[in-house]
């Protein structure tokens, strides 16, 4: 589902000089918002998932926390599964939903708005950050969503706000990096099944070799090793870590750049394979 349906006239092409990168970008992201605007009903459906994990997967391993052993991080002071289980969920949520991202390229290519794109005076990049910008937007609704659900169910965060807000940062920035390789593989391999089977690939490995579900000390040794070069693993841990208060922010900081440069990378490579897209046509 996508905003394939506004025409490319809604996209300023007349900016010039330093700011035409920028104003295009939003222009982008305006143009996949008033999609959204049209159909709310869309941020639903993408919540169904995780508001399950919350649900079953809380209540299914509520007695975790008891097993002698379990660092639980923002359920170490209150002794709740749900406490851990939450940061987790918003983590996936954003791997998730970032990898149908490709899937508004795949339409843009199908409908022959892209070929008007790169004919257009747009700059690449815009094309992918404007993408990118709209795909924060519809995360950040879906993060607020999560946490006032995990708060109401009775989740408590130590951290505050501002916890709450490093953990949505973690989120956004890993978000981005996926979405960004979703918009990559839309314009290299140019087919929903492709689209679709890379992001299974990736998400479900990255998702079970991570601490979502389980702190690391109670995982197998190789899982724990891999889950330490995973950046799902490195968004749960850092918005945990802020969510359950008492911060090390050296920790937390660490990670947040890392995803921050995993973010810049792949969108870099979301732009490069728009190269590979031109000698095709």
């Amino acid at each position: 589902m996508t905003a394939t349906t506004t025409p490319i006239t809604s996209v300023d092409t007349t900016s010039h000089g330093v700011s035409a990168a920028v104003v295009q970008t939003v222009s982008i992201a305006q143009r996949h918002m008033r999609y959204l605007l049209r159909q709310p009903w869309f941020i639903l459906m993408t919540l169904t998932q995780p508001v399950i994990w919350l649900i079953l997967f809380g209540a299914l391993f509520k007695n975790v926390s008891a097993i002698p052993g379990f660092a639980g991080g923002a359920s170490a002071a209150t002794g709740s599964y749900l406490d851990f289980l939450l940061p987790g969920v918003l983590v996936m949520t954003a791997l998730f939903s970032s990898g149908w991202v490709g899937m508004s390229i795949i339409e843009d290519l199908d409908r022959g708005i892209m070929d008007r794109f790169l004919t257009a005076p747009v700059h690449k990049g815009a094309l992918i950050a404007g993408h990118q910008a709209y795909a924060a937007i519809n995360l950040l609704i879906q993060a607020l969503i999560i946490g006032a659900l995990g708060f109401v169910m009775g989740a408590r965060f130590g951290g505050g706000i501002a916890g709450f807000a490093v953990l949505v940062a973690c989120a956004l920035l890993l978000g981005a990096a996926f979405g960004a390789i979703s918009d990559a593989t839309a314009l290299v391999l140019r087919q929903r099944e492709s689209v679709i089977g890379v992001n299974t690939a990736l998400t479900l490995p990255l998702t079970f070799l991570s601490a979502a579900f389980m702190p690391l000390n109670l995982v197998p040794d190789w899982i724990a090793t891999a889950a330490r070069f995973n950046p799902v693993n490195w968004a749960v841990e850092a918005g945990r870590a802020a969510l359950a208060g008492g911060t090390d922010w050296a920790f937390v900081l660490a990670r947040l750049g890392a995803l921050a440069l995993l973010a810049v990378a792949c969108m870099w490579l979301a732009t490069r394979a728009f190269r590979s897209y031109q000698r095709s046509i």
